[in-house]
């Protein structure tokens, strides 16, 4: 799903497509449309999964409302009904898809938690016993949960490139030490708060990432973007969860497996998904939305 609105500055990213919103009293707004686009390994598929837009919206959603009063954040609104210049058919195909937001300028780290051993940061602690240049103890199995969540920035990706680990030290040389403690500092309580949650609705939040924007006057850095959505956070069934190997999961890890059987160099083009890997995931995308939630979302 493409979206080509009569609006101003379209950007298109892997998922999400942005638009410049002039609202009433004057001011320029953020339109953030979600598609039903997936990428997987900074990709994206050719294929994507109907209805998987409006899943991440209305997760995302919950999360900045749940979570408002106590961290800032960009939303506007989540009513298609408030984006000026539409017409009743963009809205029609827009409704539920849409967060319209406060324009920042956004902070260039990419700010992820990790509470468990698995992934990439796996792949780095069999090689080193560290994750993102910290020292681990010894003995972790993957999946294992970590003592204490880890705050591991990265460089944002240009032009599909792959995304930069870097250290809190290169952090601070980018944005200073008072911006870059606050990151860390507000990205590990994020992270903390919703594992919890989750954990308490049967489900692990085994790490996940954020973006922060800063705006003139303010006296923060505003939450933006998504949060806490299958496709920027990983989510176990509790229930299955076992350290020592690859964990079942609610997220876009299943595509990431079926991709890593195929005869394939994760670069573009990427080859189709089939149907049974599309409609199991979006099962597990419903599943984590209504454990969550606890609501059922209804899909035209």
């Amino acid at each position: 799903m493409d979206t080509n609105l009569s609006l101003p500055n379209k950007r298109k990213g892997k998922v999400r497509d942005l638009y410049d919103v002039e609202m009433p009293d004057g001011t320029t707004a953020l339109l953030i449309i979600a598609t039903d686009r997936i990428s997987a390994f900074d990709v994206v598929m050719p294929n994507g999964i109907p209805g998987k837009g409006v899943v991440l919206t209305q997760l995302s959603n919950f999360w900045f409302e749940h979570f408002g009063g106590r961290f800032p954040h960009h939303v506007i609104s989540t009513d298609v009904a408030d984006v000026p210049g539409l017409t009743d058919a963009e809205r029609l195909l827009l409704d539920g898809r849409v967060i319209l937001c406060r324009k920042t300028n956004v902070i260039p780290i990419e700010c992820i938690a990790r509470g468990y051993l698995t992934g990439s940061g796996w792949k780095d602690y069999q090689q080193t016993g560290q994750v993102c240049g910290i020292e681990l103890r010894p003995g972790l199995t993957n999946g294992d949960r970590l003592e204490e969540p880890l705050f591991t920035p990265s460089t944002k990706a240009e032009d599909g490139d792959h995304d930069m680990n870097i250290t809190f030290d290169d952090g601070v040389r980018m944005v200073g030490f008072d911006v870059m403690r606050w990151l860390a500092d507000t990205t590990v309580e994020l992270y903390t708060r919703a594992r919890d949650f989750a954990f308490h609705r049967g489900i692990i939040l085994a790490d996940t990432k954020f973006e922060f924007g800063v705006v003139d006057g303010e006296p923060a850095p505003l939450l933006i973007d998504e949060i806490f959505t299958p496709d920027s956070s990983r989510f176990w069934p509790l229930a299955a969860w076992q350290p020592g190997r690859e964990q079942e999961s609610f997220d876009k890890q299943y595509v990431r497996n079926y991709l890593e059987t195929q005869a394939w160099d994760k670069t573009p083009p990427a080859p189709m998904l089939p149907d049974d890997v599309l409609t199991d995931t979006m099962a597990r995308y419903l599943e984590a939305y209504e454990r969550l939630t606890d609501q059922r979302l209804e899909l035209s």
